[in-house]
């Protein structure tokens, strides 16, 4: 008798304790349409927590899906595990990357790896963007496509190699069933590194480092090689925005603040303010335009105000090259220059 009391007692126990686990695998089972990798799950859930909860919601008509999954431990904006917003409808996906792509549209942006349609925002979000061939044209006769953002948590270990790119392939599959986009399922990519974090600089190297790069039409840009420039790349042939910044050692004025060009494409009709006068709309000076798969391209270049032996033809060179390279790799057309 004392041998089936004390068993009782110890699976008593035993299943308090197993509680919470056995929460937690139900919310990762359940959560995001049953989309999250499990194993990639548990990679990026902090030791000492456990996932909570988790909530979806879709609404088909409107084109938005939404999920989100938090943790047992932490704050009110600590407890967030990932959270990931998916929208079809052109008005909220302008409105989204207008967030992002403020003023003039150079902000910083870090590329995803292994060709991934998307880019990690300054506020270190993961935004991917998608075509939807399931998807009828919108009103405007344009090919629909699938804008998804992903936000991990500020708990999350980001830091695992590959682990938030896993999610996001993941969550973008999920977003495009939930919403019949049809998108063809992503790859994670084979080459694991952590998520991009938004206030770190880019790596940059010498110009000559950047052939067979996005950025490498800079090693025939022509540049003087007195200020030793260097090329910080934050390019991508399947983003809907790449960057190519060039930076000198120093500006030879006792300072060690360098001489900067920033050249920035951005795709989709959303783009178009980016360039433009804000009065009238006409397209700013040292700026371009293309045609690519039915929609507007937008290219530009900011930088110092003055750089010995860099004049305003130099400038308007370097964005030709810059401009044609990048049509060229996206086989656009129509390209115009505004000078």
């Amino acid at each position: 008798m004392k041998v089936s009391v004390a068993a009782a007692v110890v699976l008593g126990v035993g299943g308090y304790v197993a509680q919470p686990y056995a929460k937690e695998w139900a919310v990762i089972q359940n959560a995001c349409g049953e989309g999250l990798p499990r194993d990639t799950v548990k990679q990026l859930t902090p030791e000492d927590s456990l996932l909570d909860s988790e909530e979806s919601k879709s609404t088909k008509g409107l084109g938005t899906y939404s999920c989100e999954v938090t943790l047992a431990e932490g704050d009110t904006d600590g407890k967030r595990f990932v959270s990931m917003a998916a929208y079809t409808r052109r008005d909220d996906q302008d409105r989204e990357l207008m967030s992002v792509f403020t003023e003039s549209g150079f902000d910083r942006q870090s590329p995803l790896p292994d060709g991934l349609p998307g880019f990690v925002d300054e506020y270190g979000a993961i935004r991917l963007f998608l075509p939807c061939p399931d998807l009828p044209v919108d009103d405007d006769g344009r090919k629909r496509k699938l804008l998804v953002d992903i936000r991990m948590g500020e708990n999350a270990l980001t830091g695992v190699p590959g682990a938030a790119h896993r999610i996001a392939v993941a969550l973008s599959g999920v977003a495009s069933d939930k919403l019949g986009c049809g998108a063809e399922p992503l790859k994670a990519p084979e080459r694991e590194t952590p998520l991009a974090d938004p206030e770190d600089d880019p790596t940059e190297v010498p110009i000559e480092e950047a052939k067979g790069t996005p950025c490498g039409w800079v090693t025939g840009a022509g540049l003087p090689s007195d200020w030793n420039w260097q090329v910080a790349a934050t390019a991508s042939d399947a983003a809907p925005s790449s960057r190519c910044d060039l930076l000198s050692a120093e500006n030879g004025e006792d300072t060690p603040n360098p001489y900067r060009l920033a050249f920035a494409s951005w795709y989709g009709d959303w783009s178009n303010r980016l360039t433009a006068h804000e009065n009238h709309g006409t397209p700013a000076s040292m700026t371009a335009t293309a045609q690519c798969q039915g929609e507007a391209a937008n290219y530009a270049v900011v930088g110092t105000r003055e750089i010995p032996e860099v004049d305003v033809a130099a400038r308007q060179r370097m964005l030709k090259l810059f401009a044609q390279d990048q049509v060229r790799r996206r086989d656009c057309t129509d390209l115009h220059f505004h000078f």
